[in-house]
C-alpha cells in the first residue's frame, strides 16, 4: 500500500508534529508499505530517510517563523505522479483543496488532527469572539471533506463529539522508549543539598503559557524552596520570558535538534512542568514520563490523560501557584517511586500501538501489489 503523508509546518524545528509524522512513517515502512512524505520548502527536493521517501515541494513562505506552506497546483501535480492508495494529511489548511483532488482520484483522505481549533485560538482572539461556533463550523466542514478524522485524546475527541461527527477515530500517539529513558543516576542520585531541578519543554508561543512555569519558580523561591528551571524550546516569546525570568535560576537552552541531548536533560530533571492548556495529546509530556521524570500539568487540555500511577504526575489548576503546589506534592514522595511511576505511565504508549491503529484504519484501502 502506498501511504502518502502530507504536512505543512514540518521543519527541523517543528517539534511534535515532525516527530509524530516521522515515527508513524517509520512504522509504515517497517510494515512493508511504501510511505512517501510530502512537505513544503524553499526548493524542490527528494530524498530517502529511515521513515521512507520525502518529497519537498517549492512553496511560498508563511508568516515570520520561517515556515513554508504547500499550494494546490504544485502539490496536486506531485500527488498525480504518486497515485497514493491513502492520503494522510496532518494539516487542516490543506484539506479544502485536497478534498476535491482526493474525490476525483478515488483516494481516501484521512485528516490527522494535531490541534483542537478552539483551544489553539483561545489566546489569540478578542474577548467575546464566538470561538465555539467558529470552531464547530470549521470542524463540520473538515468532517465532510475527509473520509476519516484521527484524533489522539479524549480532549481532542470532545470537539468533534460536540458536532455529532461520526467519522472520528481516537488513536493515541506514542513515545520512543529507547531514546527517552531514565538516566543512570549512580549510587547517590539525590543529594540533600541539591536544588530541585525542574524542566519545561515547549515552543515559546502564546498558547503554551510558558510564563506560568517561570512564575511557578518565583512562587517556589518565595516559599523557600531551592529550585532551578531549564527551558528547552524556542519561539517568539523567548525575549519576553527572559526578561520575566531575570533574577531567577532559569536557563534557556533554545531548540535542541539532537533528541538524545534533549532526552538527557529531561531525564536529569526531578520534575517537568507543562503549563499549556491547549495540548491535544502532550508528546513532550509523554517523553518526560518515559525519562522517568514526573510531570505537573494543567487540568485543561489532554496532558492529564497521560498521568498514570501515583507519583507519575499531578494535575493542577494550571496557575503558577497550582503548578508550584504540584511540584511540592510530588516532592513528598520518594524520588525512586516517582521515577518508576513516571516510566510505567509512559510504557502504555509505544509507537508500535499508534502505527497498528493507523494501519487497522487503512486495512480496507490496501492494494496488494504495493505491499511487500
Amino acid at each position: 500500500m502506498r501511504i502518502v503523508q502530507l504536512a505543512n509546518f514540518y521543519t527541523p524545528a517543528s517539534g511534535g508534529l515532525r516527530t509524530c509524522v516521522d515515527e508513524i512513517g517509520r512504522g509504515y515502512t517497517a510494515a512493508g508499505h511504501d510511505r512517501v512524505l510530502v512537505v513544503p520548502g524553499p526548493d524542490d527536493d527528494a530524498d530517502r530517510t529511515a521513515a521512507g521517501r520525502r518529497i519537498t515541494v517549492r512553496s511560498p513562505k508563511f508568516g515570520a517563523a520561517g515556515y513554508h506552506v504547500l499550494t494546490a497546483r504544485r502539490t496536486r501535480a506531485v500527488l498525480d505522479r504518486l497515485a497514493p492508495d491513502v492520503l494522510e494529511c496532518s494539516d487542516k489548511l490543506s484539506v479544502r483543496w485536497l478534498a476535491p483532488w482526493a474525490r476525483g482520484a478515488g483516494v481516501p483522505l484521512v485528516l490527522f488532527s494535531h490541534e483542537r481549533i478552539d483551544a489553539i485560538l483561545r489566546s489569540r482572539v478578542p474577548r467575546g469572539f464566538p470561538l465555539t461556533a467558529a470552531a464547530d463550523l470549521a470542524n463540520r466542514r473538515l468532517c465532510v471533506r475527509a473520509e476519516k478524522v484521527v484524533v489522539t485524546s479524549n480532549f481532542a475527541t470532545a470537539e468533534f463529539e460536540r458536532i455529532g461527527a461520526t467519522n472520528v477515530r481516537r488513536i493515541p500517539l506514542g513515545v520512543d522508549l529507547s531514546t527517552f529513558r531514565p538516566a543512570d543516576l549512580g549510587e547517590n542520585p539525590y543529594p540533600a543539598d541539591d536544588s530541585v531541578r525542574l524542566v519545561l519543554v515547549s515552543r515559546l508561543s502564546k498558547e503554551k503559557r510558558a510564563e506560568r512555569a517561570v512564575e511557578a519558580v518565583r512562587v517556589l523561591h518565595g516559599a523557600g524552596l531551592r529550585c532551578e528551571l531549564a527551558v528547552i524550546g524556542d519561539g517568539p516569546l523567548r525575549p519576553r520570558l527572559q526578561r520575566l525570568a531575570a533574577g531567577l535560576p532559569v536557563t534557556f537552552h533554545g531548540h535542541l535538534t539532537d533528541r538524545a541531548t534533549m532526552a538527557a536533560l529531561v531525564a536529569d530533571a526531578d520534575i517537568a512542568i507543562f503549563p499549556s492548556p491547549a495540548e491535544t495529546f502532550g508528546l513532550a509530556v509523554l517523553e518526560a514520563l518515559a525519562c522517568g521524570t514526573p510531570v505537573v500539568v494543567p487540568e485543561a487540555g489532554a496532558a492529564g490523560e497521560l498521568v498514570g500511577p501515583a507519583g507519575s504526575g499531578v494535575v493542577s489548576d494550571g496557575s503558577p501557584r497550582g503548578l508550584a503546589a504540584g511540584v511540592r506534592e510530588l516532592l513528598e514522595m520518594p524520588a525512586p517511586q516517582r521515577r518508576r511511576a513516571a516510566r510505567t505511565a509512559a510504557e502504555r504508549f509505544p509507537w508500535s500501538a499508534t502505527v497498528a491503529g493507523m494501519l487497522a484504519l487503512y486495512a480496507d484501502y490496501e492494494t496488494p501489489s504495493r505491499t511487500a
